[in-house]
């Protein structure tokens, strides 16, 4: 019932407001005039300090932290901004019941974080928002049933006994399983409405989340046609997201009527082979049909990680592309500097691009309903590895648009490896923002502090950029 009364008022919304076509571009208060070029830390709180580090075997902090898988402005309030975390700390494991992840805070429930910058350039924050189930019960970062989109991933705890159902007796299949949960979010984009609820996307199936104010779920949209929580679904193909790299970025246009989501990197469709690519889809949801759209993303390369999409106008957004590199080593140490880091954003265009419901079937493009457009029984992914882009365009297929607004590593030396949030703050002043990790890194499977450089520990720190953002 609560879905369907906020549909019918985002019904009004799009009559009253269906003729905006860009955000409001105006400068604004004067907190980006006198912020540090340096970029300024989030607070954080220890989520427990009695780990020991496996590289330095001392004891380490795991922080909360955390607050940078996506960021997006407060529309309400010009010097304020919302940033979300992930599933919790955790790290890649393998133990006795195969391979999963650790996580060392299993309890820790993903949430929204509202944060203000002062005139000084400080970031404080102004409150949390822990993320529940529509009954009101906390949901948790803990991986889906493979129904729902999980891949198989095993949770374990720090002490590499798996996560339970009842951790206080042993496994059993039958009575004492291992704990997944149907709520579990790996939260990775993040829109905030004007009537103070909010969209989330994410990795485990993906799925797109509304939560009311109180981050209470109200709605919910994904590509699995039998979860009966689903207002709406996604095109069935978005069931082929690559392990930990599904819906990376989420936007609204400016009229509130459509997400915009975007994949992190190449889909399997229809293998783990299809993976190796430079191709990723962009997904419309209109909110008041359900009626979806697709897009194509090219990357500047193989891999790469699409890490957030903002809204410029209704056709127009700006997307984070980055590679996985430490411009100054990283947990590594220096010999693993790596100058040629790649911390993008680029401008990008919709209207540019092709369609793919448009596209005309023929005896070589058909349509399949896992996989998505065919040609000449290829996916699209696999064509592209097999024939290449202009082959693609010779079939009436081309991607978006795209222009380079910003090089991070040339604007500030950004030493991060993870860049995810983007807060769209004028039309020449944007937030850039790092996920973290909670402050945790792990080498085959073993946590230790998560470090820029030797001496530096990785915290979340908003980095305010000078640019023209519309373009011309």
């Amino acid at each position: 019932m609560t879905s369907k009364v906020w549909l019918a008022s985002l019904v009004s919304v799009g009559v009253l407001s269906g003729c905006a076509n860009n955000l409001v571009t105006a400068p604004t208060s004067s907190f980006v005039d006198n912020f540090p070029k340096q970029g300024s830390e989030l607070p954080y709180s220890v989520l427990r300090d009695d780990l020991i580090d496996s590289k330095t075997n001392q004891p380490f902090e795991i922080r909360n932290g955390g607050f940078g898988s996506a960021m997006t402005a407060n529309p309400n309030q010009a010097n304020q901004f919302y940033a979300l975390t992930d599933r919790g700390p955790n790290a890649d494991y393998s133990g006795e019941y195969g391979k999963g992840k650790s996580f060392p805070v299993a309890s820790y429930t993903p949430r929204i974080g509202l944060f203000e910058v002062s005139a000084d350039g400080k970031v404080s924050m102004v409150k949390s928002i822990l993320l529940k189930r529509p009954e009101g019960s906390l949901i948790s970062g803990l991986p889906n049933t493979s129904a729902l989109g999980g891949t198989g991933e095993t949770p374990y705890h720090s002490n590499g006994q798996p996560v339970l159902m009842n951790d206080n007796k042993p496994y059993d299949k039958a009575t004492n399983a291992i704990k997944l949960d149907d709520y579990g979010l790996d939260g990775e984009g993040l829109v905030a409405l004007k009537d103070g609820t909010f969209w989330v996307s994410d990795e485990y199936g993906p799925h797109i989340v509304h939560f009311d104010s109180n981050g209470v779920e109200i709605g919910r949209i994904n590509a699995f046609k039998d979860d009966s929580r689903d207002i709406y679904h996604l095109p069935a193909v978005f069931q082929h997201r690559r392990a930990n790299r599904g819906m990376e970025g989420l936007a609204i246009t400016p009229d509130e009527t459509t997400l915009v989501g975007m994949m992190q990197s190449t889909l399997q469709n229809p293998d783990k082979a299809a993976q190796k690519s430079d191709l990723t889809r962009i997904v419309t949801v209109n909110l008041i049909t359900g009626k979806t759209e697709q897009y194509l993303y090219r990357q500047e390369q193989n891999e790469n990680s699409n890490s957030e999409i903002s809204t410029l106008t209704a056709n127009k957004f700006l997307v984070i592309e980055r590679d996985g590199a430490f411009l100054f080593g990283g947990p590594d140490g220096e010999s693993k500097a790596k100058p040629n880091a790649q911390k993008h954003i680029y401008r990008i265009d919709l209207s540019t691009g092709t369609s793919l419901s448009n596209v005309a079937l023929s005896s070589s493009i058909t349509r399949d309903e896992s996989h998505g457009l065919m040609i000449d029984g290829l996916t699209l992914e696999q064509f592209t590895i097999k024939n290449g882009w202009e082959a693609l365009a010779e079939k009436g297929i081309k991607p978006v648009n795209k222009t380079l607004v910003v090089d991070m590593v040339k604007a500030v030396a950004y030493p991060h490896d993870k860049m995810e949030g983007l807060w769209v703050i004028d039309g020449h002043h944007l937030g850039v923002l790092n996920d973290d990790d909670f402050a945790t890194w792990s080498t085959k499977g073993k946590l230790e502090q998560k470090h820029l450089d030797k001496n530096t520990i990785d915290s979340n720190r908003l980095y305010i950029i000078k640019a023209d953002l519309m373009g011309k």
